[in-house]
């Protein structure tokens, strides 16, 4: 599943690659991946000049002058940019622009294709309850988000409406780096641990990021990511040495996924630490 550092990767290469460019022509295999009719769809894009391209989460925003496009590739797929007359063999939905370039998107599993008029971007409820990108969180504010939460740190990071973008991909090395075992509860961290846990996800996140996301993903171009096995620490490599400590890395279910984790450099229970509990918030009920 692509997270934030494939979707933003694929941000930057749509931003520069497609921003200009206008809508010829759209051609739909898989309505079901659509919000609205496939004829409203392709009618209200048909035409359009693509403006610029963001992302929230892992959520893709292509502004253009007729509305917004947004694209969500759910499991996985391929996001090809390509010669129209060279068409991949699989693809689910294509835009064809006036240069005879074509933006191919291919689906693996829960694809969303999706369209929002403009000034209505605020009400496509899918990505308006998302919450800030996980990259882009201060400290202090990731500290104001756990204060009062009683839940587990794994659900947490995992709840896009919390904090978004990242997955069970990356979450299994980010809480390592954050030394926190994954059904950790946030009400019995110290300061120094909710420190440790923002300096995780950066340190978490940004090799691939720089790398332009996971080997598994291709980008726009059809070459995959630079992000390799080798350079996961502890996730998807159960009985493999911790990279810190050498204790042998453990697969354990934690509600309905799975985690990798280093039982040594990750205890369940709290270590006696220097530094206060994050302060719970008062309750406004009387």
């Amino acid at each position: 599943m692509p997270e934030l550092p494939e979707i933003s990767s694929r941000a930057g290469e749509m931003q520069k690659e497609l921003t200009g460019k206008t809508i010829r022509k759209i051609e739909v295999l898989q309505p079901k991946c659509l919000n609205v009719s496939k004829r409203k769809f392709t009618t209200a894009l048909a035409g359009a000049k693509l403006l610029g391209t963001t992302y929230h989460g892992k959520w893709l925003f292509t502004d253009t002058t007729k509305g917004h496009l947004l694209i969500n590739m759910g499991m996985g797929g391929d996001l090809l940019l390509v010669d129209s007359k060279s068409m991949p063999e699989k693809w689910r939905i294509a835009f064809h622009f006036k240069d005879r370039t074509t933006l191919a998107v291919n689906f693996w599993w829960f694809g969303y294709t999706h369209y929002a008029a403009e000034g209505k971007l605020n009400k496509h409820t899918m990505s308006a309850k998302l919450g800030p990108n996980a990259i882009d969180v201060t400290r202090a504010e990731l500290r104001e988000m756990l204060q009062g939460r009683r839940g587990a740190v794994k659900s947490f990071l995992l709840n896009q409406e919390r904090i978004a973008g990242i997955g069970n991909a990356y979450v299994h090395d980010i809480l390592f780096l954050a030394g926190l075992h994954p059904q950790r509860i946030i009400d019995t961290f110290t300061d120094d641990e909710v420190e440790a846990l923002w300096n995780g996800i950066q340190k978490g996140l940004k090799p691939s990021l720089r790398k332009r996301g996971a080997f598994y993903e291709r980008d726009l171009y059809g070459k995959p990511g630079g992000f390799k096995m080798k350079d996961i620490l502890v996730g998807y490599r159960e009985g493999k040495s911790c990279p810190v400590c050498g204790e042998k890395v453990v697969k354990l279910k934690t509600g309905s996924t799975s985690s990798f984790i280093c039982p040594k450099c990750q205890p369940l229970k709290p270590r006696k630490r220097v530094g206060k509990k994050v302060a719970k918030k008062k309750s406004t009920r009387r």
